[in-house]
């Protein structure tokens, strides 16, 4: 191919190199020259321009790049058509991507005129995410490297995706009197999660004690009607001898690994029983955070073998603590389709350091609390807006009436918070993926702070919590997606939801709304400051 400054006269079947406007006349990079765009130059006063002329062995962009994608193998991947010297592939169903590397490297070594580029091997993908792409850099490629780069390409598969295989998996979790049903009900919820996330189906849960004897009897029992089993310890695995890798031998399995160069993620279990994998996961994976046990499921669900070199080989890379291109841990479980978000106005409490008068029945310019707090709630587009009643609801009922909200009456208002998160979210519809936790007494906060933290919530998938704060600290209100609201059911007492937020099963992010975040009128001093009225009515 001849490239650079080209005379007109020599211009006829060139390409352009370059977008080229001359009066009214616009050309565009890659366009090939004809006698008409020739004459048209000419009298635009031009005489040379910069182009591309091919050799009789060049083959132009887009031909190549097709002779390239035609003779490259791979599976579970389609091509699309060629444009601008470049074909995409994409994946045709969900699985694993794998790649050649070695094969890869090699093409993007014969010539810098062709390229390749792919994922990363074993990276997650759905149908019709591009997987790899064949681009020509120049406006063409001379014959012989493409002929090398074709005899390269058809030299075994380049790239493919493992399909996930639609896997049953049995669940095991031991027991011991300090680990909390809770606990094991939580990781049986992630643990579900995950595997709907490849496409699986968790088909039953054993809970045996954390003995020898009782968990291989598990083990034989779950490996008869399922492909994978896997193991939660009640107590992490500290050798090679203790109870999870001892059970998958007395069960009659192999232990192939114990231990895994990935934090977190350190003490798997890799086992086998009469060809069925048995993992012992390690307890980092009763939380949705991303380690070193998602790496192994998702092979294995996706029919790819795992064994002890592969294990060993996962270090390089294995390091996920703390690492800025992972400021959220991943979340396995399918994007959230759902588009609402419900508020939920916790108005249920008895006002004690009021010494007497119901502070939500306090007024504002002649509005009270309750009413104002529920009319920024409906402005900012909750749907619904939840009200949360208890102390003195007849009366806090009368301030809503006229409003487009739904009452929820917590008649355990007495015992505390939890009872009241709890009335909440067992209104919550299910067309919404989160629900917002609105204190009544908070006089300062605007429509506009909720719609923004709403938002924030929105664009991050309806996957987070989002809480407000004030100057960096934590304040009110807090978004809540549905993945927490089982376990709000597991709270009691005078006991809010911070726990759950900030033991970091659920990525946390932070919106900076003011003092408005942290101001609310616990006692009469502060209504008073905040403008507040208090009317003997409201005892």
């Amino acid at each position: 191919m001849i490239f650079g400054d080209t005379p007109l006269e020599d211009a006829l079947g060139a390409i352009l190199a370059h977008s080229t406007h001359a009066g009214d006349l616009k050309l565009k990079k890659g366009h090939v020259l004809t006698e008409s765009d020739i004459r048209r130059l000419r009298e635009a006063g031009l005489t040379r321009i910069i182009a591309a002329r091919l050799h009789e062995t060049d083959i132009e962009e887009n031909a190549a790049a097709l002779k390239i994608a035609d003779a490259l193998q791979w599976f579970g991947v389609r091509a699309g058509p060629a444009s601008t010297g470049r074909v995409n592939c994409y994946a045709e169903t969900a699985g694993l991507f794998f790649v050649d590397v070695e094969m890869i490297k090699a093409i993007n070594s014969i010539d810098p005129s062709v390229t390749i580029a792919t994922l990363k091997p074993f990276e997650r993908v759905e149908p019709e995410q591009m997987v790899a792409t064949v681009k020509i850099i120049p406006f063409a490629v001379a014959t012989t490297v493409l002929d090398q780069t074709s005899r390269l390409a058809g030299d075994g598969q380049a790239f493919g995706v493992h399909e996930f295989a639609g896997s049953r998996i049995g669940l095991i979790q031991t027991t011991l009197p300090s680990v909390k049903p809770s606990v094991l009900d939580k990781t049986r919820r992630v643990t579900d999660a995950r595997i709907a996330a490849n496409h699986g189906l968790l088909t039953s849960e054993l809970r045996p004690a954390h003995q020898v004897d009782a968990l291989a009897g598990a083990i034989r029992d779950q490996q008869q009607s399922n492909d994978i089993v896997i193991v939660f310890g009640a107590s992490a695995v500290v050798d090679q001898d203790d109870i999870v890798p001892a059970a998958i031998r007395k069960a009659g399995g192999i232990v192939h690994h114990v231990g895994m160069p990935v934090d977190p993620g350190n003490l798997l279990v890799l086992g086998e029983l009469e060809g069925i994998p048995v993992i012992g996961a390690p307890g980092c994976a009763r939380s949705p955070k991303e380690n070193g046990f998602d790496w192994v499921l998702e092979r294995l669900m996706a029919n790819v073998p795992v064994t002890r070199a592969d294990i060993v080989g996962l270090g390089v890379g294995g390091l996920l603590m703390e690492i800025p291109s992972r400021p959220q841990p991943r979340d396995p479980r399918p994007p959230v389709t759902r588009s609402d978000v419900a508020i939920a106005l916790l108005a249920a409490g008895q006002s004690t350091r009021m010494n007497g008068p119901n502070k939500l029945l306090a007024t504002f310019d002649g509005v009270s609390l309750i009413r104002r707090s529920a009319l920024t709630a409906i402005e900012a587009g909750g749907k619904p807006v939840i009200a949360v009643l208890g102390h003195m609801a007849e009366q806090c009922r009368a301030a809503l009436a006229g409003l487009d909200l739904v009452v929820a009456l917590n008649k355990d208002y007495a015992s505390g918070l939890a009872s009241s998160l709890q009335a909440a979210i067992g209104h919550v519809p299910p067309s919404a993926n989160g629900v917002m936790i609105l204190l009544a007494d908070m006089p300062a906060l605007t429509a506009g702070d909720l719609r923004t933290m709403l938002t924030r919530f929105q664009e991050d998938g309806g996957q987070s919590v989002v809480r407000a704060t004030f100057k960096g600290k934590r304040g009110n209100p807090v978004v809540l997606p549905r993945i927490l609201f089982d376990e709000v059911f597991t709270l009691a007492g005078d006991v809010g939801a911070r726990h759950l937020i900030e033991r970091g099963d659920v990525p946390v992010i932070d919106v900076e709304l003011g003092e408005a975040a942290a101001l609310d009128v616990d006692t009469p001093d502060m209504l008073n400051r905040a403008g507040g009225t208090i009317t003997e009515t409201i005892r």
